[in-house]
Order: C-alpha cells, then sequence, then structure tokens
C-alpha cells in the first residue's frame, strides 16, 4: 500500500504545473482496499474498464465519497448502458452511432448525461475499437444535434509498437478541428509525452498500482 501512495505521489509531482491536466486513476482488477489510500489522499477521478466490475466495487464507495469521477475507458456493449448511467460521469469509449443512440436513450430515461469522448481509431487498426478519422466531423455532428449528447472530447490508443507522438500530435489536430476543449490520451508509458502534445486527461494505472495478476 506503501508503494501505491508513494506512486501516486510522483506522478502527481511531475503533473503539479500541468494545471490543466486530469489523472484518472485506472483501477481496473484491483480490489477496493488497494484503491482506498489513493481515495483517502482526497483524489477523485477513477477508470475502470468493465461494467460488472465496476458495479459491484464503486456503487457503494461513490456514495461514501460523493466527489468521486469515475471514468468508464474500456468497451461499452449497448446491452450495458443502462447500468452505466448514472454510476460513471464519464465515458471515454463513444465507437459508434447504434451507442450513442443507446446513450441519448437512457440518459432520458435516467435524467444524468454524462460527459462523453468519441474513441478515435487513431493507427487504423482493424483489431481496434474507434471512429475512423475521416468520419469524425461527422460522427460529432450526429451525436450532438441528433442524439443530444454531451461530448466533451476524444479519445485515443495509439498502437502499441509505434511511437505515440505522431498519433497524439493527429489528435490534437482533430480535437482543434471540432474546437473541444477535453483530450483523453496517455497511459503510464506514455503519459508526458500526451501531455506536451495536449492531453487533458491521462489514463494511469499499473504505474501508480503495480503489475496485474
Amino acid at each position: 500500500m506503501e508503494n501505491v501512495l508513494k506512486n501516486f505521489t510522483i506522478i502527481k509531482q511531475e503533473i503539479s504545473d500541468k494545471k490543466n491536466v486530469k489523472l484518472v486513476a485506472v483501477t481496473k482488477t484491483f480490489p477496493i482496499n488497494h484503491i482506498l489510500p489513493v481515495i483517502n489522499e482526497g483524489h477523485v477521478d477513477f477508470g475502470e474498464n468493465k461494467v460488472q466490475e465496476a458495479l459491484e466495487k464503486w456503487t457503494s464507495i461513490k456514495q461514501d465519497f460523493p466527489k468521486i469521477k469515475l471514468h468508464l475507458i474500456g468497451k461499452l456493449q449497448t446491452n450495458k448502458v443502462k447500468f452505466v448511467l448514472p454510476l460513471f460521469d464519464y465515458i471515454h469509449s463513444l465507437d459508434s452511432l447504434k451507442l450513442a443512440s443507446k446513450i441519448s436513450e437512457q440518459q432520458t430515461i435516467k435524467n444524468f448525461k454524462p460527459k462523453l469522448f468519441i474513441q478515435v481509431n487513431i493507427g487504423n487498426e482493424p483489431q481496434k475499437s474507434g471512429v475512423e478519422i475521416d468520419s469524425i466531423e461527422n460522427f460529432y455532428k450526429k451525436c450532438v444535434e441528433d442524439f443530444k449528447l454531451n461530448i466533451v472530447g476524444l479519445m485515443c490508443i495509439p498502437p502499441f509498437d509505434k511511437d505515440s507522438k505522431p498519433y497524439f500530435t493527429k489528435m490534437r489536430e482533430l480535437s482543434n478541428n471540432l474546437n473541444l476543449s477535453e483530450i483523453s490520451m496517455g497511459m503510464s508509458n506514455d503519459y508526458m509525452e500526451a501531455i506536451n502534445q495536449g492531453s487533458t486527461f491521462i489514463r494511469v494505472g499499473s504505474k501508480i498500482f503495480g503489475a496485474r495478476g
């Protein structure tokens, strides 16, 4: 547990002069007792990949710590959307119009509008989710105008085996074109580069909590 707090403190110090950058501490697979030291430090932004795991872990914790903001950073299946609101404050993985339609329907039913990032397939990788670069503008307009979604920014996961910088640079360009204020990019291995290229939300897990089993 001491290591978790030490790791967390080091990263917070690293980004302390970046006032507009939020650190999303990615807690997937880690039990709450492993995460509590960071919660007790007053940190509020936490990320999960799987809806079921998040429901079990965070439902009561969010009642005890109402300032916590929970971020869904993994792929969201349309049949899980009804469980996601209002537990998750942010969804980083909006990747299809079908999902956009379902979120729109549920936000009306639940009277809760999550903050959404459009996931961009920035490396044009067939095995990855995300909207193609050429389709981003039309996708964004449809989400905002037709589905009345609260799109705050773009998100990406660059190819693992390549230099992230050109992909981060492209993300900044896409974000500027849409006049969006937030970009979700950068993980444990490349978050400082992401910040240098304009990221406002970095998603860091193993560098805080250690290797996953």
